[in-house]
């Protein structure tokens, strides 16, 4: 990590202390053979305690800003921080002299469907869904005057940072929903590992190649159900109910297309062990 008084540093990443930041945070601290990363946080956890608002002086300057922060909950009015959140991020890279942000959106804003792509028309059915595109259209309308070039990572599910994670964490069974056809549901994932990857792969990449959007996942969607199992946690059926959706997928081609040398095939019992076992999580 970079320890001098005004460092310079590839990658800032903000939101350190949520759970996708920890995680992340794993994998760096494990894989010195990644680029140098800084992790700020507004709490003590990271490489750098900061809140927007405060002076940046104490960040170091970047190339790369990571904007991994954002709001997953509540009222309607803490959702809409997903939208002020991006333009922080957007003024803290202009200050550090980072001349792209990487911000998370979410597949959510899809709402169901399978084989999704970014071409596809956003049909989001939660408040945050809804969100996280309003979040996107923020960022289209950011000022283009500042060299600052903008993607908005429609990320899938994240192993370790989903809602199966309590479950994989704890001892207890998983529940999970039953179908008429006997299986359980079925999701576009990518472990942390892959993850981590994809976010390097995506900050060497000529400004100009980045779309506006674009879908972040593993290439196959797995079943939730045989990543509980390779985690080793037991499942507890329940019939799911009618307003249940089954398979919910995105579609990665694009992905693969910008970064052909990112591995982003993997099955379940492969994004287990990237999430149980960070220092095995990339090459």
């Amino acid at each position: 990590m970079c320890k001098s008084k005004r460092p310079h540093c590839p990658l800032l990443l903000t939101g350190a202390s949520g759970r996708l930041g920890v995680l992340l945070r794993q994998v760096w601290q494990n894989h010195p053979g990644l680029p140098r990363a800084h992790f700020v946080s507004r709490n003590a956890c990271a490489d750098s305690r900061w809140s927007p608002g405060q002076v940046t002086q104490t960040l170091p300057r970047c190339d790369t800003l990571i904007a991994l922060w954002g709001v997953t909950a509540g009222p309607l009015e803490a959702l809409a921080l997903n939208s002020a959140l991006a333009v922080t991020a957007h003024d803290l890279a202009k200050d550090l002299g980072a001349t792209r942000v990487l911000h998370l959106s979410s597949a959510g804003v899809y709402g169901p469907g399978t084989g999704l792509t970014e071409a596809s028309t956003p049909n989001p059915v939660t408040e945050y869904g809804h969100a996280k595109l309003r979040m996107e259209d923020r960022i289209a309308a950011l000022p283009a005057i500042d060299g600052i070039t903008h993607c908005c990572l429609r990320l899938a599910n994240v192993v370790g940072a989903d809602s199966l994670a309590p479950g994989l964490h704890g001892t207890k069974p998983i529940e999970l929903d039953r179908f008429p056809d006997g299986h359980g549901p079925r999701r576009s994932y990518i472990a942390p590992g892959m993850l981590a990857q994809v976010l390097t792969g995506l900050a060497t990449l000529p400004r100009h190649a980045l779309p506006h959007v674009l879908n972040v996942a593993a290439r196959s969607p797995v079943n939730m159900a045989d990543l509980v199992r390779s985690a080793e946690r037991r499942i507890t059926w329940r019939r799911a109910p009618d307003h249940a959706v089954q398979t919910v997928t995105i579609d990665t081609s694009q992905l693969a297309a910008l970064l052909p040398r990112v591995p982003i095939d993997a099955d379940a019992d492969r994004m287990i062990a990237d999430w149980k076992t960070p220092e095995g999580a990339t090459p």
